[in-house]
């Protein structure tokens, strides 16, 4: 009779055995040669598509938003880049740098430019309003002196060209 608790004992701890193996066992998902999804507890065929172990104790949850890794890899192209678009990434890269550093010169010379009226426009404004006798060219090439109301004319366009261009 003390077999009995023996082999009682003894089905539970198989029991109990399996039971704890089914909740640590790997699930595996793949798509078989005719298309079909196949869920099992034993690995799929080498030749298997879209392979995947699901793990048993945290299920699969699939995500609305992709996270920023899938996302990359979504924009980059598979495989490692060719000699050709790595050359062609590079002249790219050059061509904007050739473009911005000639953005910048011609900014800075149309700056230039700005300063050095300003300070003309500046200094004709002072000999203006010194009343230092002044002079302009005719349509013949001849000096005139300016007349008082030559003088206010000037006067003003130098206050519009100081205003616009020292800022």
């Amino acid at each position: 009779m003390t077999s009995k608790p023996i082999i009682a004992f003894a089905a539970v701890a198989a029991a109990s055995v399996a039971a704890i193996n089914a909740v640590y066992a790997e699930t595996y998902q793949w798509k078989d040669s005719s298309g079909q999804t196949v869920i099992s507890d034993t690995p799929p065929p080498s030749n298997a598509k879209n392979r995947r172990a699901i793990d048993a104790r945290q299920p699969s949850v699939a995500s609305e938003k992709p996270t920023e890794k899938a996302a990359e890899e979504a924009k980059s192209p598979e495989g490692p880049k060719t000699t050709a678009e790595k050359d062609l990434e590079f002249k790219k890269r050059q061509q904007e740098k050739k473009e911005k550093a000639d953005k910048l010169a011609k900014e800075q010379a149309a700056e230039a430019e700005q300063k050095d009226n300003c300070e003309r426009a500046k200094r004709n404004l002072s000999a203006l309003e010194k009343n230092q006798p002044m002079a302009t060219v005719d349509d013949s090439g001849q000096h005139k002196l300016m007349d008082t109301s030559q003088r206010e004319q000037e006067l003003e366009r130098a206050r519009r060209v100081i205003v616009e261009t020292c800022k």
